[in-house]
């Protein structure tokens, strides 16, 4: 193991202590640090950011996006509470990275990316790296995957206004969503819900975070 990423995992780890009157999670499940510590940020992270890629903070991708900052990568696969059977919607594919995590623990994972650019590099990137239990597909994942669900977890990796309901009605009853939620440039909350047995939801708040928007149809008409 380097010395930069044994650092970055040290970090995840005194984060998640220092938040867990928050997150309600002192420390994270093993399998999730391992996925962290096996999948290499330094290969979703551009040549010019190289030195940063274990430092604990976002960066750049292009495209007016960014690759969250590991402690967050980890604490939203944390409250997923994945199992190897499940089947994950991510939206937001950005560069791959939170992508591959989610795959190193799940069955299978779809992803959608709105910008085709970043859909089309994160797709050849993730297959060079070995990856065969991801899909990914350039759309608006605010409607989310209607064709795949229901999904045992949904990760949203930008910030909504509030929760989409279609994102609501694809989760399996008893699944749970990670989302951040809030207006771009303002106050933002990661949101978790959770679906019961029966199909009803209830929304709990995480963290205070900032994430860039997720955007809508409309909003991208506008663009």
């Amino acid at each position: 193991m380097s010395k930069k990423l044994n650092n970055m995992l040290e970090t995840i780890r005194m984060e998640a202590k220092y938040t867990a009157t928050s997150t309600g999670r002192e420390e994270f499940n093993e399998r999730v640090m391992q996925a962290m510590h096996d999948v290499d940020r330094k290969n979703f992270v551009s040549k010019n950011y190289k030195l940063l890629s274990y430092d604990n903070g976002p960066l750049p991708i292009g495209y007016g996006q960014t690759i969250s900052q590991p402690y967050i990568v980890a604490l939203m696969t944390e409250l997923l509470d994945l199992e190897p059977e499940h089947v994950v919607l991510e939206v937001g594919t950005g560069s791959g990275y939170q992508t591959a995590i989610l795959a190193q623990l799940a069955k299978q994972v779809y992803s959608i990316e709105r910008i085709k650019e970043l859909a089309e590099s994160s797709e050849q990137r993730l297959k060079k790296l070995g990856f065969n239990n991801i899909e990914i597909r350039h759309f608006n994942g605010y409607y989310g995957w209607l064709d795949k669900a229901p999904f045992d977890s949904i990760i949203v990796t930008a910030a909504a206004s509030h929760i989409p309901n279609d994102l609501s009605e694809q989760l399996k009853p008893g699944g749970r969503m990670v989302i951040p939620v809030g207006l771009p440039y303002m106050p933002q909350e990661l949101m978790l819900v959770n679906k019961d047995i029966n199909g009803e939801t209830s929304v709990k708040s995480v963290l205070d975070v900032s994430f860039v928007p997720l955007i809508t149809d409309d909003e991208a008409q506008e663009e």
